[in-house]
């Protein structure tokens, strides 16, 4: 991987870091508990609780993908193990890395690991 390509996807995880903090911050509004004596239907009180639910785990995975993309870039960083398949050691395509950037393994792998 030449420096362009490392400087490419520097930009590209840290555009992702910066998009699903945002994300997150954005639902995080959304997830607040409804007040018992708020003025609306039982129905709508059901809607907003499965709402939350759908939102909390949104939440979730996107701290998680937050913290694998803030490790890719420090291994992109120091250089470690980026862009290489952990389980065969192959390079792993620059396409797939600009797709996305925290791949531990190339696609041969990953299907046969369920990844």
């Amino acid at each position: 991987m030449n420096d362009k390509q490392k400087e490419e996807l520097k930009t590209k995880i840290n555009s992702e870091i910066e998009n699903l903090t945002r994300q997150v911050k954005e639902l995080e509004d959304t997830v607040a508990p409804v007040k018992p004596d708020a003025a609306i239907g039982r129905l709508s009180r059901l809607d907003t609780m499965l709402n939350q639910g759908i939102n909390k785990s949104s939440i979730a995975q996107s701290r998680q993908r937050i913290l694998n993309l803030e490790d890719a870039l420090n291994r992109l960083e120091k250089d470690v193990f980026f862009g290489e398949c952990e389980e065969c050691g192959e390079g792993i395509p620059i396409a797939r890395l600009l797709a996305l950037p925290e791949s531990r393994f190339c696609v041969h792998c990953a299907e046969h690991l369920g990844e």
